[in-house]
């Protein structure tokens, strides 16, 4: 069984369900070409790590927050991810489900389990769950995601960097906390992106910094800081908490990866999105521009647009995490955690 409490790059398509008409969606061609032949709210052209990962566990496709809520099966778990969620509540408020109102789903789900299974039963089965979280990336996006960019980090104005950073990780662990004490013992955490290497913060870095530029630097080092902070926090909880299990997951080391030896894995573009316009094809939304571009060809790509991979590369991702022998995984392989 597997609960997620993510961002974009785990939403299947709750943020469909979501009134605010500014609320981040893809909902709309050309997302969902390669593989559902249509838009599902999936930010890709197909199907996201979650889907793999069921693939590879034998099991369907975990269904979202709100197919569960409307008598999908949750036998084998719920996905209540957000396109546009941080760890803050603040991060991109109304446009997304928070962090926190994902915790509040989860135990709508829980009680739910409890009514059907009694307290013995639920808890057992929460207990043997595996919990994954993809969350943070959007805590960051926002301080830089803006037309002019700080060459420092003037936009913490109310805090220093390193404050700013505890306060997203500081957030991130409570909802872990209470997760474990509802009996959640497998954590399956994934790190942030190389955000300063996306195809929009490589067209910004080319704007910002001239030709010589190539990823958007200063960004790339706030995340890293946050990357290891948080390797070290679950570090921390192996020694300290009870039960407690993990498998990290670095995809932040598997995409530059990506980026530096594209042939390798077969792939021929890796820096410029799919889908999109201007420098990299990093600016505007997918298929809400009118002058948008698409490739001819996704699989030659990477990047499918402005910040989210391809489908062809979130296999790639599910499949390093689920098999675990590379020094992007951390503990232990994701097939070993659900065992």
């Amino acid at each position: 069984m597997f609960w997620f409490l993510n961002d974009s790059m785990f939403d299947p398509g709750n943020n469909n369900y979501i009134i605010n008409p500014s609320a981040y969606k893809a909902n709309f061609e050309p997302y969902g070409k390669s593989y559902f032949k249509h838009p599902t709210g999936r930010f890709s052209d197909g199907r996201l790590v979650p889907d793999f990962i069921a693939e590879f566990a034998n099991l369907p496709m975990i269904p979202s927050f709100y197919q569960a809520l409307h008598n999908h099966s949750i036998n084998h778990g719920v996905n209540f991810a957000s396109a546009g969620a941080g760890c803050l509540d603040e991060t991109y408020s109304e446009k997304v489900i928070s962090l926190n109102t994902q915790l509040g789903n989860f135990k709508i789900i829980r009680r739910k389990l409890k009514a059907q299974l009694g307290k013995k039963g639920s808890r057992a089965l929460l207990s043997n769950a595996v919990y994954l979280f993809s969350i943070g990336n959007n805590d960051y996006l926002r301080l830089y995601d803006i037309p002019d960019i700080p060459s420092d980090m003037t936009c913490l104005a109310y805090t220093t960097e390193h404050e700013y950073m505890n306060i997203v990780m500081d957030s991130l662990v409570t909802v872990m906390m209470e997760i474990y004490k509802f009996g959640g013992r497998k954590f399956g955490i994934q790190d942030l992106l190389p955000l300063g290497c996306l195809p929009r913060f490589r067209g910004l870095a080319l704007l910002k910094e001239g030709p010589h530029s190539d990823c958007l630097d200063e960004l790339n080092s706030i995340v890293k800081k946050h990357n290891l902070a948080l390797s070290r926090r679950l570090k921390q909880f192996k020694k300290e908490l009870r039960g407690f299990e993990y498998s990290f997951f670095s995809i932040f080391d598997t995409l530059n990866e990506l980026f530096e030896n594209p042939s390798t894995y077969g792939f021929k573009e890796a820096k410029a999105a799919c889908c999109g316009f201007g420098p990299y094809r990093g600016f505007g939304s997918c298929g809400m521009a009118e002058a948008y571009e698409l490739c001819k060809n996704v699989k030659e790509h990477v990047i499918f647009d402005s910040y989210h991979p391809t489908e062809k590369a979130f296999h790639h991702f599910a499949r390093v995490w689920w098999q675990g022998n590379s020094n992007a995984v951390e503990s232990q392989s994701l097939k070993s955690l659900l065992a």
